[in-house]
C-alpha cells in the first residue's frame, strides 16, 4: 500500500512521501490563485473545480480558501462555504447537499500520534469528517478527526466538535454538546 493509500485508510502514513508532496504542491498552488479571485470573477469556476474536483454547480467556496489536498473533499448540491474556511483533507472530508459552512470554519482530519516520540517523526494518521446534509455551521466551528454530524443540524458558532452529533440537533460548546433536539414541523406560513 502507498503512502498515499494509507493516508486515505485511516492509516498511520509518512506525509513526506513524494505523491502526497506532489499533491500538497498543486492544492497550495490552486489555493493561492484561487485566492486572489472572488466568486463573481470570470476565472473562478475553473479554479474552484481544478482544487475541489466534481464540485457542483450551484455549490460555492468563498476565497480566501485552504485545503491540504482539495480532492478529498466532497462537496454536495448547493452548499455554501463561507470566507476563511480551512479543510485539511488527508482523510475525506465529505459535505451533504444544503449545508452552510460559516465563516473561519476548520475541519481537521489529520491525527498526531500521541506519543512524542512518533510525533517527531513525519508521521500521522487522518481519520474522514462527514457533514449531513442540511446542516449548518456556525462560524469560527472546528471539527475534529473522525467526526460525523447528523443531517439537520445547527452547530453554535464558535464551538469545537469532538465527538459525533445525532442528526437534527443543536448543538455548541468547547467541546460541543447537544443541548437540545430540533423541532422540524414546519412554521404555519409554510
Amino acid at each position: 500500500m502507498t503512502e498515499f493509500e494509507k493516508m486515505r485508510s485511516q492509516e498511520l502514513y509518512d506525509f513526506s512521501d513524494a505523491e502526497i508532496h506532489a499533491s500538497l504542491k498543486h492544492a497550495k498552488e490552486a489555493c493561492t490563485r484561487l485566492n486572489a479571485m472572488t466568486i463573481n470573477d470570470d476565472g473562478y469556476r475553473a479554479a474552484i473545480e481544478d482544487l475541489i474536483p466534481g464540485i457542483p454547480a450551484d455549490s460555492v467556496v468563498c476565497p480566501p480558501f485552504h485545503c491540504d489536498h482539495g480532492h478529498g473533499i466532497r462537496i454536495g448540491r448547493n452548499v455554501f462555504v463561507n470566507y476563511n474556511v480551512t479543510m485539511l483533507d488527508g482523510g475525506m472530508i465529505t459535505i451533504g447537499d444544503n449545508c452552510l459552512i460559516g465563516p473561519n470554519c476548520q475541519l481537521y482530519t489529520p491525527q498526531h500520534p500521541m506519543d512524542h516520540v512518533l510525533r517527531r517523526k513525519s508521521v500521522e494518521t487522518a481519520y474522514p469528517i462527514t457533514i449531513g446534509e442540511d446542516t449548518w455551521l456556525g462560524g469560527g466551528v472546528v471539527v475534529c478527526p473522525g467526526v460525523t454530524i447528523g443531517k439537520r443540524c445547527v452547530i453554535g458558532a464558535g464551538s469545537v466538535v469532538t465527538k459525533d452529533i445525532p442528526d437534527d440537533c443543536v448543538a455548541a460548546g468547547n467541546p460541543a454538546r447537544v443541548i437540545r433536539k430540533m423541532n422540524n414541523e414546519k412554521m404555519n406560513d409554510e
